[in-house]
């Protein structure tokens, strides 16, 4: 049985034991913030011991019958994690809402839209909807960056 096949319950138990022992360093809500409700830290604990839990479970289906090899996945994919990492740059740099204009636009042509205006289209109706929507309608001011900087002035 080849070792490898392990990797992913090893890396997924690591996470969950280090997110636990993060989650023990926060301080206790005094009790008139939290009430008779559960602590802060006591969620992630939560989670990350159903986490374990389905890890164990993971394990013992890699034992029973160890998966097969699949092939890798497509360049669409890999590419699209690379345009998620250029969205958190212009993001943070720029302006969330030219963030996606750019990875929306990029994307289209990623996984296989060959016409530029489609693209192009795509790329302007979705953040200005998703802008409109939550600035106008449901009024939620969104962090400030080039566009929202001229917006909101």
């Amino acid at each position: 049985m080849k070792a490898r096949i392990f990797l992913i319950p090893v890396l997924l138990t690591v996470f969950s034991i280090v997110v636990i022992v993060l989650a023990l360093q926060l301080d206790k809500s005094p009790p008139i913030i939290v009430g008779k409700s559960m602590q802060p830290r006591a969620f992630p604990i939560f989670l990350m011991v159903i986490n374990l839990l389905l890890v164990v479970l993971l394990t013992l289906q890699f034992l029973r019958s160890p998966p097969e090899a699949i092939p890798l996945e497509p360049f669409a994919t890999w590419g699209s994690m690379l345009l998620m990492v250029l969205f958190y740059l212009i993001t943070t740099y720029v302006d969330m809402f030219i963030a996606i204009a750019v990875v929306v636009f990029l994307m289209c042509f990623l996984w296989g839209e060959r016409r530029w205006w489609v693209a192009l289209l795509t790329a302007v109706v979705t953040p200005a909807s998703i802008f409109l929507l939550f600035d106008s309608v449901l009024r939620i001011r969104f962090p400030r960056g080039l566009f929202t900087n001229w917006w909101y002035s």
